[in-house]
């Protein structure tokens, strides 16, 4: 039976899922467990009782905070012991991302601290640079910031105008330049700053703080996360010493981009954790809040929103434990295979680039439905900052556009995937050609499938002969110009993250069948698959009308309708079966 260990990345396009060895967020141990009630005690009397305070920059608020995470073991969850931390799995790290991420504007100092500050010296520093600093991040006696974006380039992060250039005497690299949106900025004590040697070589460095030529901007004043400290960094004949140079020289780029595939993955754990904490507010608040007499939790339209927030919620709780334990597990089979930290780490993220891109956007727009939708549930109230609504509907809208825009991450998730089939490392000709033969042949009729989820596994096949179906013949058709038909590839990308979601949420149903509200799990998973299949026709459709004519459209169209075909069922029914399950247990319970 297949184990997580042998799925490569991007492969869930071409083989079936496997409900018993996917791992859940019920298949936690009871130390991750422990680390999870702890992780929730610090956020619940540590942040939410001073979002208002964190928000208003309370000097040294922020800061404080983050040490007191440290003393807790919160910085240096994936800290080896010997420079600090705990060195926990990847597993135990998506638990800590999913509680702290729901902290509003604190979770963006610590995603900052704990990621792209603190990793890249863990994965690509010298030993003297992991003895100096990790110590100190991993109990947040030292905080880190992340200095890559400029007023020049953001997504095209290679277009980077910061300088190094050595001096005369052989000792130091003098930088000059300016980054932009750097978090954690106003009290970072470590910046890791991206330049170009001498205008070329894209490197990366370690500065500190008060480094001569090193300045600060005021906090920027945002729509959102406004407790998070965001300003422009200036470098002006700021001398670094040449052991600065953080990895090797010219290969910046390499730092900036694994850190990022984590990163990604880590952002969608961390929308998970939100989703479910405004969500429960929503509940909440719908059954105390009385209009024409009764709780309007009692009401239809409340109902569809409860349940669509759950649904899109259940659905990226699946996802995203089921690819943080690809991640655990590859990383552990590189470990056993003697590879270093970094190697085991980084390799295991990469392996998964395809599924961090498409997770988070997943991610970020399941979050901001539901605080969308939670705003409307409180109506009036949703939009006064005394309600948690307010904030939640702010603080989540930068998800879209942190770690990748949306646009770029839909881009790579098919640019990726495409790449991989053209090296031979997935197999999407054998699978696309059966398609096609499929398309030409008479549809075999078949006895019907009665076993239990027999008609939600063959959605699923469906949806993902859908996809090699349309992106086969797009590349077939353009060739090397797709890359240019960005309409296209999005489309595409569309298809693959609404098979993704429903396939992790129906393997997630199926391994816990027998256990409580398995109808209520099975209600969720068909309501998401019929409109899976609506979606996947109408992108698919899109891009098929892009560059299709003649019989050859005719012929796709007809093959995309066989393909977005599942069972008519009565998802209003369905809908109020969840939402009674929300609004009896007062909270998001499942």
């Amino acid at each position: 039976m297949e184990k997580s260990i042998n799925i490569s990345g991007g492969s869930f396009l071409i083989q079936p899922g496997d409900a018993e060895n996917t791992f859940t967020p019920e298949d936690l141990n009871e130390e991750q467990r422990m680390i999870h009630d702890m992780a929730l005690e610090f956020t619940d009397n540590e942040l939410f009782t001073r979002l208002d305070e964190i928000d208003n920059h309370e000097p040294g608020l922020v800061p404080s905070l983050l040490e007191k995470a440290g003393e807790l073991g919160l910085l240096g969850v994936s800290v080896p012991e010997e420079y600090g931390g705990f060195a926990k799995d990847f597993n135990t790290g998506t638990v800590v991302t999913e509680i702290v991420g729901a902290a509003h504007a604190f979770s963006v100092a610590y995603s900052a601290h704990t990621g792209i500050g603190t990793l890249p010296i863990l994965y690509f520093g010298t030993e003297e640079q992991k003895q100096k600093y990790l110590p100190g991040l991993a109990t947040g006696q030292l905080k880190a910031s992340y200095c890559l974006t400029e007023p020049g380039s953001g997504s095209d992060a290679l277009a980077a105008k910061t300088k190094a250039v050595l001096n005369a005497e052989g000792t130091h690299y003098i930088l000059d330049g300016q980054k932009m949106w750097i978090t954690n900025a106003g009290f970072a004590d470590v910046f890791i700053v991206f330049a170009k040697i001498d205008g070329k070589d894209f490197t990366a460095f370690i500065v500190e703080r008060n480094t001569p030529g090193l300045s600060v901007g005021a906090e920027e004043n945002k729509m959102g996360i406004k407790g998070s400290s965001t300003c422009q960094v200036f470098f002006e004949n700021c001398a670094v010493p040449k052991d600065a140079i953080l990895g090797e020289i010219g290969r910046g780029h390499v730092i900036a981009f694994n850190i990022l595939n984590i990163g990604r993955y880590k952002l969608s754990a961390a929308a998970m954790g939100g989703c479910k904490r405004s969500l429960t507010n929503a509940i909440r608040y719908a059954n105390e809040r009385q209009q024409f007499g009764k709780s309007i939790s009692s009401f239809g339209a409340i109902q569809y929103k409860l349940s669509e927030m759950a649904i899109r919620t259940y659905a990226l709780e699946a996802a995203n434990w089921r690819v943080s334990n690809y991640i655990d597990d590859r990383k552990k089979l590189l470990t056993e295979e003697g590879k270093s930290l970094a190697e085991a780490s980084l390799g295991a993220a990469e392996e998964y680039a395809i599924e961090c891109a498409l997770l988070k956007v997943a991610g970020s727009e399941a979050l901001d439905y539901v605080v969308d939708e939670g705003v409307q549930i409180y109506g009036g109230y949703g939009f006064s900052e005394e309600y948690p609504l307010a904030r939640a509907y702010r603080d989540a809208r930068i998800n879209r556009i942190f770690e990748g825009t949306n646009e770029i991450n839909r881009l790579l998730i098919v640019d990726m995937l495409l790449k991989r089939a053209m090296k031979g490392q997935i197999d999407m000709m054998t699978p696309a050609m059966e398609v096609q033969k499929e398309l030409m042949g008479i549809p075999e009729m078949g006895e019907p499938d009665t076993d239990a989820f027999s008609a939600e596994v063959k959605a699923i096949a469906n949806m993902k002969k859908a996809i090699l179906m349309v992106a086969g013949a797009a590349v077939q058709k353009l060739m090397m110009q797709l890359k240019d038909e960005q309409e296209i590839l999005m489309a595409v990308a569309d298809m693959i993250i609404d098979t993704f979601m429903a396939e992790s949420a129906l393997l997630r149903t199926m391994k816990h069948a027998e256990s409580e509200g398995a109808a209520e799990r099975e209600a969720m998973v068909q309501v998401l698959i019929t409109d899976a299949m609506d979606r996947i026709n109408k992108s698919g459709k899109t891009a098929i009308m892009s560059f299709a004519t003649g019989d050859e459209q005719r012929m796709m169209l007809l093959g995309l309708k066989r393909f977005t075909k599942y069972r008519m069922l009565n998802t209003t029914a369905l809908r109020r079966t969840v939402a009674a399950r929300l609004i009896e247990a007062d909270n998001y319970c499942y």
